[in-house]
């Protein structure tokens, strides 16, 4: 199966404009081929405002999310990959969805699904 990333990233987007409010991308900074304005890495992290009003241009693709903004009055064509991606969620509340490092899409191995079905579940008293 092809990757649920940038699905997600599309819905999650539409969900936060929809309501009103704005959406933010964080973005692993160290990735390859990423055109980022990189004066605003922290960490080896970038949060970058991708609302309708500080954008121009967005196409969120399945593979690759492009769009035009300004930094420090410098217009500027962003390229980022969206494996890259680690997450997006609303500025004002937080809302959204973090994406593991590791999720591409790929179902699963079948040693992965037999060690989950070998756990017997149990429950554990609280005081």
């Amino acid at each position: 199966m092809t990757s649920s990333r940038p699905y997600l990233i599309r819905a999650l987007y539409q969900w936060i404009v929809d309501n009103g409010l704005t959406p933010y991308i964080l973005v692993d900074a160290e990735s390859p081929d990423l055109v980022i304005p990189r004066e605003f890495v922290q960490d080896g992290k970038i949060v970058l405002n991708v609302a309708p009003m500080a954008v121009q241009g967005l196409i969120l693709a399945d593979d690759l999310i492009t769009f035009n903004a300004r930094f420090s009055g410098q217009s500027m064509d962003l390229s980022i990959a969206v494996a890259s991606v680690l997450a997006v969620y609303a500025k004002e509340n937080g809302q959204g969805m973090m994406f593991g490092e590791d999720d591409d899409g790929s179902p699963a191995s079948p040693s992965d699904g037999a060690a989950k079905k070998s756990k017997k579940p149990s429950l554990r008293v609280v005081k």
